[in-house]
């Protein structure tokens, strides 16, 4: 299942906000720095899809705030 975010690296409070059945907002608080921020996010969508980190992979937009995530559920 491919899911579309919106990201926020760099902000105040972390949060997840569901925009549309497979359209995301996620702020962290990482920057955009070596690729601290991408991880970060893959963490919180492996939170609210309750999956390891493991199944979440990032498909495109590793340097855009628009990114598209591979879920890998069975």
């Amino acid at each position: 299942m491919y899911i579309k975010v919106k990201a926020t690296p760099g902000a105040k409070m972390e949060s997840i906000i569901k925009v549309s059945k497979d359209t995301f907002k996620i702020s962290v608080k990482e920057k955009a720095e070596r690729n601290i921020a991408n991880l970060r996010i893959r963490e919180v969508l492996a939170e609210y899809f309750t999956l390891p980190i493991c199944k979440i992979r990032l498909a495109s937009g590793h340097h855009s705030p628009s990114k598209i995530f591979d879920i890998l559920i069975k």
